[in-house]
């Protein structure tokens, strides 16, 4: 793609990093075949290539966005399908991170709007204020079709039946290894996970101890920064990241630092690219570096083998692990190796809907991905749904009367753990 930027302009390294990445996007629309909100919608712009073309032409002019703009950006999911399909390497994740910032920067978004970002991005990644803001939804809950911002309503209906109580495993400490210590390891232990399921910490912490590590939940862990990097607030997000970059590094020496939530997990990898430039930029890159998905981890170290479990397992995808981390094959195999039966739904390269907060900031789209995701995943005739990721647990949940169970739950489950509490219909 040609770009016209000044030599003013490219002085600015952000912008400099955007025109590389504009020049290598050669219009070839393959991107459009794997988009899911070009799928619902059909609409060029609502496209990672229609994106692009406004992104650019937003940066050259040197503009604050405008509602145009802001709603065809705002409508991304940030799935990253487009990365995995197209050919010529278009690095769009940082592209579209860039545009969200300056979106947020220079478009005055109407009241409403303002007022739920600023709630979602004060309350999802602190538990605490979480399961307060949960406890008030199921209250509204009963009223729900009473209001009418179709994003409130998604807000409510959220809000499980029960919330569990406090994990004490979510409490900075350390956990010996069972057995000869082989690795030492940190826990990423998420934000809205723990308010929203705990048994996801629990089991991992069970699983890693059994295979030989010391787990460390390190002091002053919070937030990794996701989401509010997600909506364009930079300013809260690298502050959020930065606390988590110090929290690790004050741990000691670690194997790795094993993340349960891949939406986490994406961006924690990204810490050297996010901190480039900055003081911060070789303590970031050093827990980058460190940063693996569990079933990535687990891979690495094996896991016992188990005879079958006579259960059929429909492995949900996450897209922030298929296409923002790359990892693809190793949540199937290790289930696979612990005796279970997977299969896996048709576009299993599409996104559930869940993204984040789009679920909640984008209810229709979010709500038609959600039913053809469910459709797919029912249409495999599972005994249960598999996935990586809480927001997709959630948002796949609230769509199917098929359990859905994180990946490690189950590998836990069939190496010694405890039935998962959400399979305890099954036999």
């Amino acid at each position: 793609m040609q770009t016209n930027f000044t030599a003013e302009q490219l002085a600015d390294p952000e912008i400099a990093r955007a025109n590389k990445i504009l020049r290598a996007c050669v219009h070839c629309g393959f991107c459009t075949a794997t988009c899911p909100s070009y799928q619902v919608l059909g609409d060029e712009l609502d496209s990672p290539r229609g994106r692009i073309y406004l992104i650019k032409e937003m940066l050259e002019s040197g503009r604050p966005a405008d509602a145009k703009t802001a709603r065809h950006i705002d409508r991304c999911l940030g799935c990253l399908a487009c990365m995995t399909t197209c050919p010529s390497g278009v690095d769009y994740m940082h592209l579209i991170d860039q545009a969200r910032g300056h979106v947020e920067r220079t478009y005055r978004r109407p009241l409403t709007d303002r007022m739920l970002r600023w709630v979602l991005a004060k309350i999802v990644p602190h538990p605490g204020r979480f399961r307060l803001a949960m406890l008030g939804a199921r209250l509204a809950k009963p009223f729900a079709r009473l209001v009418p911002d179709a994003r409130l309503r998604a807000m409510l209906a959220m809000a499980p039946a029960r919330l569990p109580p406090v994990s004490p495993n979510d409490r900075a400490q350390v956990f010996p290894a069972q057995g000869a210590r082989k690795y030492r390891v940190a826990l990423q232990i998420g934000c809205a996970q723990r308010a929203l399921n705990t048994d996801i910490n629990d089991a991992t912490i069970r699983l890693l101890r059994r295979l030989g590590c010391e787990v460390v939940v390190p002091k002053n862990l919070g937030c990794c920064g996701a989401l509010s990097h997600h909506m364009g607030r930079a300013g809260e997000s690298h502050a959020q990241a930065a606390r988590n970059i110090r929290a690790y590094l004050a741990a000691g020496d670690l194997d790795a630092i094993v993340i349960n939530t891949s939406g986490c997990g994406t961006t924690v990898k990204d810490y050297g690219a996010i901190f480039a430039g900055d003081p911060l930029a070789e303590d970031a890159a050093k827990v980058a570096a460190l940063a693996t998905d569990v079933t990535e981890f687990l891979a690495r170290i094996g896991v016992p083998a188990q005879a079958p479990q006579g259960l059929r397992v429909a492995y949900h995808a996450a897209c922030s692990l298929q296409h923002g981390q790359k990892v693809k094959s190793a949540p199937k195999d290790l289930l696979k190796t612990v005796g279970f039966e997977v299969v896996e739904p048709a576009d299993s390269h599409l996104c559930c809907g869940s993204a984040g907060t789009y679920n909640l900031l984008q209810p229709e789209i979010s709500e038609e991905l959600k039913r053809r995701k469910v459709a797919t995943l029912e249409a495999k005739a599972p005994d249960l749904i598999a996935a990586g990721n809480i927001g997709c647990m959630v948002q796949i949940g609230s769509g199917t009367g098929v359990p859905v169970v994180h990946t490690v739950e189950l590998i836990d489950w069939a190496t010694g753990g405890p039935k998962p509490a959400s399979l305890s219909n099954l036999p």
